[in-house]
């Protein structure tokens, strides 16, 4: 029986990879070049099939000052525990950091994976909320 060894200071370390492998197998099969919505499918049929509870699409509310502007909508909230919100193309923009910063803050939840599909495969950064 082959033991993991994780980083000591993970979060979440076992659901989080589960994550990640998720979306290096959903490149593997489907490469570059489709939409966020069509990696959003295919990153639910991944996580249904591994039986790992997640809500999609959960409302961001945004108001100033108690006057109600619009919806944002994070793409995956898994387990009660990770955001994970995905992007198609090359860069992280601090734009997209400091928005799943702010999903962490709403559902005040932990640990954020934003991942970008990009054209030489899968990257990643882990988003922590230390509040």
């Amino acid at each position: 029986m082959t033991r993991k060894i994780y980083k000591p200071d993970l979060i979440y370390p076992e659901l989080s990879y589960k994550i990640v492998g998720i979306l290096f197998d959903i490149f593997s099969s489907l490469g570059y070049g489709f939409g966020e919505k069509q990696y959003q499918k295919a990153i639910e049929i991944a996580l249904k099939n591994l039986n790992i509870k997640y809500k999609k699409e959960l409302p961001i509310k945004i108001f100033y000052k108690d006057n109600f502007l619009t919806n944002n909508y994070a793409d995956f909230l898994i387990d009660n525990k990770i955001i994970l919100e995905i992007k198609k193309g090359n860069f992280f923009n601090k734009k997209d950091i400091e928005q799943v910063f702010n999903y962490l803050k709403v559902y005040n939840v932990k640990l954020g994976i934003l991942a970008r599909f990009t054209r030489s495969g899968v990257k990643f950064k882990r988003i922590i909320n230390i509040k």
